[in-house]
């Protein structure tokens, strides 16, 4: 199976220091209205550092992003955030992470992200959450990566962006073997389910 993701070649070599396989949460900078989004974030982030699993993310402190990292570090995962340069006064960058990477654009932060990551899992988020997991199931569709992508359905969030996927493959603009590939997971246990059977290395050489 080709799990890779292209690089960029301006990408510049990182140190790569974590042990664990890495799972892509993409999540929100703040942490919505409903209690009940924060509670799901930190229960998932224990149960992946529970599991074996590290986290790459972000790299913020603030919002649903810190609480994952905090949490995965304090029950024993690895955590590796990647944010770009520009956004380190307003998003507050987390200081205590396995592995911080300060890179120059959204660009560059998305694809190394990619790179490390076994599997993604878009939580609860805005704008940024959307792009991010509908970017990522694009290059899944043009073959350029066969890593396990989720939507984590906490409290029906995602139930319209579901129907929209499905409206667009019934009006022939999606592929539905691609639409197969974005997983829906209303409980936490699904997700597990879908890790468990990672056939893919814990990192890629970049």
């Amino acid at each position: 199976m080709n799990s890779e993701v292209k690089m960029p070649k301006q990408l510049n070599p990182v140190h790569i220091q974590t042990t664990q396989p890495l799972i892509a949460l993409y999540c929100g900078s703040r942490v919505g209205n409903n209690p009940l989004y924060l509670q799901t974030a930190i229960e998932l982030a224990q149960g992946l550092a529970q599991h074996g699993f590290g986290l790459v993310y972000g790299g913020a402190s603030i919002g649903l992003m810190g609480q994952v990292a905090d949490s995965i570090i304090q029950h024993g995962g690895e955590a590796v955030g990647v944010i770009p340069e520009f956004m380190l006064d307003y998003e507050r960058a987390h200081n205590q992470l396995t592995e911080l990477h300060i890179v120059k654009s959204m660009h560059e932060r998305k694809a190394l992200m990619a790179a490390r990551a076994s599997a993604f899992v878009a939580l609860p988020g805005g704008l940024g959450t959307f792009e991010e997991i509908l970017e990522v199931a694009t290059w899944g569709q043009l073959n350029q990566h066969q890593k396990p992508m989720m939507l984590y359905n906490v409290n029906g969030f995602y139930d319209h962006l579901i129907a929209q996927l499905d409206h667009a493959v019934v009006e022939g603009f999606l592929p539905p073997q691609h639409r197969a590939k974005l997983i829906i997971c209303d409980d936490v246990q699904q997700i597990y389910n879908a890790l468990n059977n990672l056939s893919t290395p814990p990192h890629v050489a970049i």
